[in-house]
């Protein structure tokens, strides 16, 4: 497992793109991964065969640890092969000192031996018959490299349970989709073939832990027979009073920062309400313009823009603290960070440079920048370096909020919904649109004054987006 960040010490495997058997080749990528700050895709830095998959989807593995063995050379496709059809006896003896197993990132070749558990004779598929679970036996550290081959082997529990410390019998993407939806896979009953676990049981179990649903008789019958524990099959058949979600990955480090963020910096927020409604018939008049056919306009391009010009008026705002040094750093450039809510958790990716690029070029890195969030392949040096940030909360519909400063930046502005409201414009009462926009800000680097011109002058663009031009 290598280090893909900046000094991260561990990595969840969230999906295999081989299995043991497999031809692969260098630069290939081979596994995604989740670290504390992205979903990272690993190539492998080998031509060979995969000998073995040293650890399951979900695991998380620390830096150094070998995931993948790859055979190299076409002396070992041979003894590869070999592995699969040697006898129980000969598989519990270590490999010759020969067979160099390459790791992912040259972390070092494990000195250790390479056994690969026993196999079990399959038993008759009694429990399968009777709609009960199924126990499957630990996954060894070296797979079999045959693809028709299941990595682990499964054995059918006369009785219907689980065998102590197994696990129940389901595919990697039904495993990742009960850990999605919060459902523990021994607590479902597998309908597949062989006592498998099935997608359709997953979400069987998630809509029984939502409501209370009849129990159909042989479902009955098959609770009955289970010697699991009461508890147990009641939380599958009723009502789940709770569900404990491990805090690891983007949804961690994004906790840890924030608690260090808000008993470090004095946060200070500031609002103002006002009338946007110039600014929405500019954003009117930018999509039906030809010159920037293709590209995304909507307000928080403008919005972006508008914090952009109001940095130029006020740079100092633009500035981090350095606690060692004790100094004030001020920034002469802007990457300018925009909070995005993914599957995995809240990210700040930054566009940089953003004071430099012309409003088609904002545009287009605010779009990458939102699409590569969502398809949770944001990298971490996208999320480095930020100097301030810009959060929507208003695409929730909620009205404004006292954000958090993203570590590290001095300020960062919440923007509320857009809506049409009773104001007074031109000495009478019309229908316009309105806004709220609130700005937090670290009061070491940023006093009252500075911080209420810096918001101001947001507003006052937003309010008159000729400004865009004369103020910049």
């Amino acid at each position: 497992m290598p280090d893909v960040g900046e000094g991260l010490t561990e990595a969840e495997i969230l999906k295999w793109y081989v299995q043991p058997g497999d031809t692969v080749t260098d630069g290939q990528v081979v596994c995604e991964v989740e670290t504390a700050k992205a979903a990272v895709e690993l190539p492998i830095p080998f031509d060979g065969v995969v000998h073995a998959l040293h650890f399951e989807e979900g695991v998380t593995v620390d830096v150094g640890q070998v995931i993948i063995s790859v055979r190299t050379g076409p002396a070992d496709e041979a003894p590869a092969e070999a592995v699969a059809a040697a006898p129980v006896a000969a598989e519990a003896e270590p490999e010759a000192p020969a067979a160099r197993q390459p790791v992912l990132v040259g972390y070092g070749v494990s000195t250790a031996s390479t056994k690969r558990r026993p196999r079990k004779a399959p038993q008759p598929a009694v429990a399968a018959r009777n709609g009960t679970g199924v126990a499957q036996a630990p996954v060894a550290p070296v797979a079999a490299p045959a693809a028709p081959a299941a990595p682990a082997v499964v054995v059918p529990a006369q009785n219907g349970s689980s065998a102590s410390g197994a696990r129940a019998l389901a595919k990697p993407p039904v495993r990742k989709l009960a850990k999605d939806l919060g459902i523990d896979l021994a607590t479902v009953v597998p309908t597949g073939d062989g006592g498998v676990v099935t997608r359709e049981d997953v979400h069987a179990a998630a809509a029984a832990a939502i409501a209370p649903q009849t129990v159909a008789p042989a479902q009955v019958q098959a609770q009955v027979q289970a010697p699991a524990p009461a508890p147990v099959q009641a939380q599958a058949a009723g009502t789940v009073r709770e569900t404990r979600i491990p805090v690891k990955g983007v949804r961690k480090v994004t906790a840890q920062a924030m608690v260090g963020s808000a008993f470090t910096a004095p946060h200070v927020t500031e609002f103002i309400t006002f009338d946007v409604t110039r600014t929405m018939k500019l954003v009117q008049e930018l999509k039906a313009d030809p010159d920037l056919a293709g590209l995304r306009i909507n307000p928080l391009l403008l919005i972006a823009k508008a914090v952009l010009v109001a940095i130029r008026r006020n740079p100092e705002v633009n500035a981090s603290w350095d606690e060692a040094a004790q100094e004030i750093v001020l920034k002469h450039y802007v990457n300018l960070g925009i909070a995005a809510a993914t599957p995995r958790g809240l990210i700040v990716p930054n566009v940089k440079d953003a004071d430099a690029k012309t409003l088609p070029e904002l545009s287009g890195a605010l779009s990458a920048l939102v699409a590569t969030a969502r398809e949770g392949k944001t990298s971490p040096a996208d999320m480095q370096n930020g100097t301030i940030t810009i959060t929507n909360v208003g695409v929730f519909g909620v009205d404004t909020g006292t954000p958090i400063l993203n570590p590290g930046e001095s300020a960062i502005l919440a923007v509320g919904a857009i809506k049409l409201q009773p104001w007074v414009h031109k000495g009478k009462v019309k229908a316009r649109h309105v806004t709220t926009l609130a700005l937090s800000f670290d009061h070491r680097l940023i006093d009252g004054e500075l911080g209420s011109r810096f918001l101001a002058d947001i507003a006052a663009v937003l309010e008159h987006p000729r400004r865009l031009i004369t103020w910049s």
